[in-house]
């Protein structure tokens, strides 16, 4: 019987989640050495690596998606595979779980062209079943319950192709109401960022107030009864807070407690990163090159992969998600999508009324150098990044082999590498530069 669309009720979700083991403790402890006293010694598993690429136990790997081919599924899976297999390059070797030796994940049809040198993985084509229903679905969301933007956006809403988006940098939702879940959810922050800051209205001039009153409506507010009324109003004030408001109530009926902490805790860290870019904009300011990165590790995709796991329809368990390690990995493999945003939108930032910062454009102008060298050494961070990400990715794999985690992990790996496919191939938003 399928899952019934959302909103579900309360008591369907433990259907639909799992977490992977019995408690969050026994998680911990099984994900030894670097967790302190409380953790205890490290499991037999912990100590001594499995030879294949997954722990023992169940598969993390779903079945293949309704409306996919199985071909299309081997392809995905494969890709999923790879974080495993680790990085590669000299002094690597030994954090692979598993020899890198097996054929690299079928190309999707080009559509628009890669960065050329630039560090990524290619995948198969969205299955256009579940791109077409998702595409259907948050239209239908779009206009009728949030009324989220005029006629004459449309054009631009149809282009975002945010339906190819989510499905594929979600290859392992289990239906396409999980897949919502993640798609208004960045249907909502796209329309903060167009309407707050840049392209329709958007301005640094009161941002701070306006972020503010936006974040309420995904973190509540608990206040004098007098005045809880004007805050309720208040959430249908504009299209953004409607958005936010609507997106986050589905996310909390289908999202465990931390879940849900922790996606409010990711959107904060964004909304933090508006506020530094928009003060560099008042000031007329390009700031240093590390400057600029230190505001792209907050203003970046980090509440997307953050939530591969409830679009999963599982929970990884809050100690598991809070370590130090998990959380250096999600924030490379973060930092290294929010650069490709930088070198696809580039042509388009710079054929922009006034000055778009991105990595190349702060490069060009704080170490003297030409456009085409500043975004060709743009490309290397990149691909340092993710190689870094890849690294750390697979210490983690090996250092805590619960299912949970690893599928996590490649959770966050096929977001990544959907982020990468999408933004080549809407050729509607991005084109390169005339560089090679």
């Amino acid at each position: 019987m399928p899952v019934p669309d959302l909103p579900l009720p309360r008591s369907s979700l433990p259907e639909t989640r799992s977490r992977f083991g019995a408690t969050a403790g026994a998680a911990v402890a099984a994900c030894a050495p670097g967790l302190g006293a409380a953790a205890g010694a490290p499991s037999e598993a912990a100590a001594t690596p499995p030879s294949v690429g997954l722990p023992p136990g169940p598969s993390p790997v779903v079945p293949p998606q309704a409306g996919g081919t199985e071909a299309a599924w081997a392809g995905r899976a494969g890709g999923l595979e790879r974080l495993l297999s680790g990085p590669h390059g000299l002094g690597t070797a030994g954090l692979r779980l598993t020899p890198r030796e097996e054929p690299p994940a079928p190309a999707a049809a080009e559509r628009g062209r890669p960065v050329p040198g630039l560090y990524h993985h290619p995948i198969p084509e969205p299955d256009p079943v579940r791109v077409e229903e998702v595409s259907r679905r948050i239209k239908d969301w779009a206009l009728e319950e949030v009324s989220l933007y005029p006629e004459e956006w449309e054009e631009q809403f149809d282009g975002f192709s945010v339906g190819r988006y989510m499905v594929g940098c979600h290859p392992d939702a289990p239906t396409v109401d999980h897949l919502m879940l993640a798609t208004r959810l960045m249907v909502a922050e796209n329309a903060v960022d167009d309407c707050y800051c840049e392209d329709h209205g958007g301005s640094p001039i009161g941002l701070g107030e306006r972020l503010l009153l936006a974040h309420t409506a995904l973190d509540p507010l608990y206040t004098a009864r007098e005045y809880q009324p004007d805050w309720s109003a208040s959430l249908h004030a504009d299209a953004p807070r409607r958005a936010y408001r609507s997106a986050m109530d589905y996310f909390v009926r289908a999202a465990a407690p931390s879940q849900a902490d922790r996606l409010r805790h990711d959107m904060a860290r964004l909304h933090l990163g508006y506020l530094a870019e928009a003060a560099w904009a008042q000031q007329d300011q390009v700031p240093e090159v590390w400057e600029y990165l230190a505001m792209r590790q907050f203003n970046n995709f980090r509440p997307c992969p953050t939530i591969t796991d409830t679009v999963g329809g599982y929970e990884l368990p809050a100690d598991l998600h809070a370590r130090a390690d998990m959380q250096k990995v999600i924030a490379l493999a973060s930092n290294a999508t929010t650069i490709v945003n930088d070198l696809y939108s580039y042509t388009k930032e710079l054929d922009a009324p006034g000055r778009h910062l991105n990595l190349p454009v702060v490069i060009a102008e704080r170490e003297g150098l030409s456009d085409k060298d500043a975004y060709l050494k743009s490309v290397e961070i990149h691909n340092e990044l993710m190689r870094d990400f890849e690294t750390e990715a697979a210490a983690l794999a090996l250092s805590c082999p619960l299912p949970g985690a690893q599928r996590f992990l490649r959770g966050v790996a096929a977001w990544v590498d959907g982020n990468h496919h999408w933004h080549q191939s809407n050729t509607y938003r991005y084109s390169l530069p005339d560089f090679w």
